[in-house]
């Protein structure tokens, strides 16, 4: 018996519905501005959170008893991760999702050396291609888990063991080839274990050029096999490190930026991250469209009360909205999608709960997304951005930028700039928000 055989595959019954196991505001079908839902959103699951966590914490052991998470009755560590990927295509075939996200450890049982850990990944990606044959569900991205391993105990790219910087680079060509081959639409870099425990033994300089020459390598490759997805970095500061070189979107523009990779490489932006580094999703949305290094999102949010990164799934509309609003912005999700980065609590053991956690999660996305969608089409926003700056459009203001301190100085002096504060309205732009939420 499958873990989720009494499930039956959720449907759209409308906000009126009190089936907790159906979507209530998420209709993949219904066309707005042009497109269905389902492409606006492009909702992925992520296979670490939802298969391959086994609900442990700092302080306790795993609570999930998943049958691929026994060690007894269920024979070798690949018929596990079999049956772990027949849950997980059961999953989504429930769901109905467009796409799903895995790292290599997520999938493959880790082998007594590389090859082998090779072998086991290379047969499982030989049972997704099958699985995904006969199904209406894309990969919107590959990675490769090089943080859990004790190999990557002092990072991967900037380890200070040059063998460890090559185990990372083969390990990185397989993910891609395997997210080449299964025609993935992004692939993802994290750097989890890439920063440092303490300052006294780092050479934050090597390390710094040692990572960029390993992601200049992986844009080197994307192109040497004709992959045409998007390279995503994906930011935060800290945790597992101490300090993250990937801090936020700013931070990493400013690497990708020294070392010439900011026109081939975006950023895949999560909103726990965005809180641990001190900022809110959005911040960290508009940032990357403002430095032209969008790229995708991990949708999930954090416990304020805990103050590190939890994981959750999103349940406020009003902070899902003006993510949206600001995606919306940019020009929406292209080659990127909305990737549910999110795991239940430990006291959450039901398979009907991981299928109620992503339902609800795509229900709030959803509301969040038809407010974008009106706040944009309202134009109220808008219209009170172009008259805060409208300052700026007229030819004086112009031509004040094409200028000098001398010929500013002279125009300021003769008492033809006379500053005067002006309201920011701050509250009314929160109250106009708050209608549509």
């Amino acid at each position: 018996m499958g873990f989720f055989d009494d499930i039956a595959p959720l449907r759209y019954e409308g906000p009126e519905s009190d089936n907790a196991l159906a979507f209530r505001h998420y209709n993949p079908d219904e066309v707005i501005a042009g497109k269905r839902m389902e492409d606006h959103l492009r909702f992925a699951v992520a296979y670490w959170h939802s298969f391959a966590w086994e609900g442990g914490d700092p302080f306790g052991g795993p609570t999930f008893q998943r049958p691929w998470h026994l060690q007894t009755g269920m024979g070798s560590d690949m018929d596990r991760a079999r049956v772990k990927l027949d849950a997980a295509f059961d999953m989504f075939d429930i769901l109905g999702q467009p796409y799903f996200c895995w790292h290599d450890a997520d999938i493959r049982p880790e082998g007594d050396s590389f090859a082998a850990s090779l072998r086991n990944f290379q047969t499982i990606i030989d049972l997704i291609e099958d699985k995904m044959a006969s199904r209406r569900i894309g990969l919107l991205w590959g990675t490769a888990n090089m943080f859990s391993h004790r190999r990557w105990m002092s990072g991967a790219a900037t380890n200070p063991d040059p063998d460890v910087f090559a185990y990372a680079a083969a390990t990185v060509k397989t993910c891609m080839d395997a997210t080449h081959r299964l025609r993935g639409e992004n692939y993802v870099l994290w750097g989890g274990r890439e920063g440092y425990e303490t300052l006294l033994n780092t050479d934050m300089a090597r390390e710094l050029d040692h990572l960029g020459r390993f992601l200049t390598m992986v844009v080197d490759y994307k192109h040497k096999i004709g992959f045409t997805g998007t390279i995503l970095v994906e930011p935060k500061p800290q945790e597992p490190s101490k300090h993250q070189y990937d801090f936020d979107a700013a931070t990493c523009f400013g690497f990708l930026q020294k070392y010439g990779l900011e026109g081939e490489v975006k950023l895949n932006l999560e909103q726990g991250h965005a809180i641990l580094a001190g900022h809110s999703f959005e911040h960290e949305i508009a940032t990357a469209a403002a430095l032209g290094v969008f790229g995708s999102i991990d949708m999930n949010r954090n416990d304020y009360q805990s103050g590190w990164d939890t994981d959750q799934f999103p349940n406020n509309v009003p902070e899902v909205a003006l993510t949206y609003y600001h995606i919306l912005r940019a020009g929406g999700l292209t080659s990127g999608g909305t990737n549910f980065d999110a795991k239940l609590r430990r006291q959450s053991l039901d398979a009907r709960d991981l299928i109620a956690a992503h339902a609800g999660a795509m229900d709030v996305c959803a509301r969040g997304f038809k407010a974008a969608l009106a706040m944009i089409e309202d134009g109220g926003l808008e219209a009170a951005l172009a008259d805060r700056y409208a300052g700026w459009d007229s030819p004086e203001a112009q031509a004040m930028l094409q200028s000098d301190f001398d010929t500013i100085f002279d125009r300021v002096l003769s008492g033809a700039v006379d500053p005067q504060p002006r309201s920011g309205a701050q509250e009314r732009l929160e109250n106009y928000v708050n209608r549509f939420v």
